[in-house]
């Protein structure tokens, strides 16, 4: 069992020595919690749960990509919300990434997350190859 860290120039990487946001562990793909942070690492992109959805789950399908799985490789997420009524807006953006049966899920209300203009951050775990027949 090997591990290695994925990346991809759509997302912007953390500080060395902090955290990866993308790991594989033969075929499991580990993504960290993605938010919509912009490249410049202090914009935040869209105004709307809605749209910060859409940006997560643009970053997540490229790391995924990246480490050579598929978004309906996607097993498992667990979504953090700061106001539960915004879960119509993250399902929404959900179904515009995936098909078939989706990914098993967690969705967490908060107190905040890592800046008070970010509305809503999720993980997920990945099994490469798994949604092919």
């Amino acid at each position: 069992m090997k591990k290695k860290r994925f990346i991809s120039d759509a997302v912007r990487e953390p500080k060395a020595r902090t955290w990866s946001n993308c790991l594989r562990v033969d075929d499991l793909i580990l993504i960290s919690g993605m938010t919509a942070r912009g490249n410049d690492g202090e914009s935040v992109l869209g105004d709307t749960a809605l749209d910060q959805s859409r940006v997560v789950f643009q970053k997540i399908k490229d790391l995924i990509e990246a480490a050579g799985g598929a978004m309906d490789d996607v097993v498992k997420m667990t979504i953090f919300v700061t106001h539960m009524s915004d879960n119509a807006q993250v399902w929404k953006a959900r179904e515009e990434f995936f098909t078939g049966d989706f990914p098993a899920c967690s969705l967490v209300q908060v107190a905040a997350l890592a800046k008070p203009e970010i509305l809503v951050e999720i993980e997920a775990l990945a099994i490469a190859g798994c949604s092919t027949d």
